[in-house]
């Protein structure tokens, strides 16, 4: 399964021990392949930054491990504007640069789009369901 893991995906799951933790857990064990772009991890490395962590184990060692296991790629250009947040567009050129035919996130903004360019926005427990029935 080829996806890209939103910022805030990727966040959550460095920082918490639930779903989004999960996902990352699957990158590990390498049941899914992740993808990301300059621009993508840029984003990530900002959010970081901005909210800071509040957690007991060091989510800095889950995220630098994150940094080397994705694949990283070239972003497809989209055109226009594709999403209510242009910051959001970047996981779609993400995902088309990479074929992957998943975003995994939580995002309202992303969520709403569907299935754009026939790539599907799912949330971290879909992608989690979509593993169990593939087992």
């Amino acid at each position: 399964m080829r996806v890209v893991f939103d910022a805030g995906v990727v966040f959550s799951g460095a920082g918490w021990r639930g779903e989004a933790h999960l996902c990352l857990a699957a990158l590990a064990r390498r049941r899914v392949l992740a993808f990301a772009t300059a621009q993508t991890i840029e984003e990530l490395r900002r959010v970081v930054d901005q909210i800071g962590f509040k957690a007991r184990h060091s989510p800095h060692t889950i995220l630098d491990w994150y940094y080397g296991a994705v694949k990283m790629v070239s972003p497809a250009p989209l055109g226009k504007q594709r999403s209510r947040d242009a910051k959001d567009d970047p996981y779609l050129a993400c995902a088309l640069g990479a074929s992957a035919g998943l975003v995994i996130s939580r995002d309202q903004d992303l969520l709403v789009l569907g299935k754009p360019f026939g790539v599907e926005i799912i949330t971290p427990r879909q992608m989690l369901a979509r593993l169990a029935k593939a087992v």
